[in-house]
């Protein structure tokens, strides 16, 4: 087995189980980081999100446990485990867990 950005490959493991809740706090592992774009896996404690903003590119959000609230361009979207969203380029968007969630964001670089 061999780490990259601190993720196994060449092995199976448990997204959800990969990275742990921290009380009042947002907790992110960068499992893949390239040119091409970046795949993290977040846990946010219920309570905490991140603000409205912007990204360059399009990103897929997968609920891994949880549910998240996810607003994109002004637009409420509830998420829960198992479900996922494709936020768009340059559109902004926030996120905020009414409970505790976890999430893999993927970031894919590109016209």
């Amino acid at each position: 087995m061999t780490e990259n950005a601190g993720a196994p490959t060449g092995a199976v493991f448990n997204l959800a189980e990969y990275v742990d809740y921290a009380d009042g706090s947002v907790v992110s592992k960068t499992l893949l980081k390239k040119n091409t774009g970046n795949i993290t896996l977040f846990s946010f404690a219920a309570g905490q999100g991140l603000s409205e903003h912007t990204a360059p590119f399009d990103a897929v959000v997968q609920i891994l446990d949880g549910r998240a609230e996810i607003t994109i361009g002004g637009k409420p979207h509830e998420v829960k485990s198992g479900e996922m969203l494709i936020m768009p380029a340059k559109v902004p968007h926030a996120l905020h867990a009414a409970e505790r969630f976890k999430m893999l964001l993927v970031m894919i670089r590109g016209e």
